[in-house]
């Protein structure tokens, strides 16, 4: 039987250990929604502190990490 793998981080390349997309990856998406259903803002905090973590390893503008921590996200 597969065994489950979460969609986590692995720093420093900021890519999903079980899928290795750019995390957070559409599983991630999904499992962080879920958990933080009932408080959005409290979602875009933990993904803020996230985005200035992944600041100091990645190279990429800061809009795209924004758009790819934060953006998705917010409420629609």
């Amino acid at each position: 039987m597969p065994r489950y793998r979460p969609h986590v981080a692995a720093r420093p390349s900021w890519r999903c250990r079980a899928c290795g997309a750019p995390w957070p990856c559409s599983p991630a998406r999904l499992a962080l929604l879920g958990e933080y259903r009932e408080d959005r803002i409290a979602l875009l905090v933990h993904l803020g502190t996230l985005l200035c973590e992944a600041t100091a390893d990645l190279t990429d503008a800061p809009q795209r990490l924004a758009d790819r921590f934060i953006t998705w996200a917010r409420a629609r």
